[in-house]
């Protein structure tokens, strides 16, 4: 298993609360994800962005409480002006395929050389980091 990952907003959404599709148990994808993290002790990035997109769901406390159990892999970091730039030049290029916020989580995971795990079909367009589902890292 790699041993870094950023982990996209939907799929601590899908964790936290359990969400499933027309078919697929996403929220059930993203635990047996998460549980082999903290098994193997891999390293999970977590940017303010993502915390911020969080608490648009969850209060302060609820994020902090469910993100405890992995306080142990979790490393917090903050994007760079540079980082915010380079996002901005891209939304030039990709406005309609992407947000600022989503074009900065790749490049977060880009220079954290993570990959970056996500539902989103847009980050394969932007080119710029490897992005997986869940399921495909069990």
């Amino acid at each position: 298993m790699h041993k870094k990952f950023y982990i996209d907003t939907s799929i601590w959404r899908d964790y936290f609360e359990d969400r499933k599709d027309n078919i697929r148990p996403l929220g059930e994808f993203a635990f047996q994800f998460l549980k082999k993290c903290l098994k193997e002790k891999v390293t999970i990035i977590i940017s303010n962005i993502v915390m911020k997109e969080l608490k648009k769901y969850f209060s302060g406390q609820q994020v902090q409480t469910m993100l405890q159990e992995f306080s142990g892999i979790i490393v917090e970091t903050k994007h760079t002006k540079k980082q915010e730039e380079e996002a901005l030049n891209l939304l030039e290029k990709f406005r309609q395929q992407s947000h600022l916020a989503d074009i900065i989580h790749a490049i977060i995971a880009r220079d954290s050389k993570a990959i970056l795990v996500s539902r989103d079909k847009h980050f394969a367009e932007l080119n710029i980091i490897e992005t997986r589902l869940p399921e495909e890292l069990l």
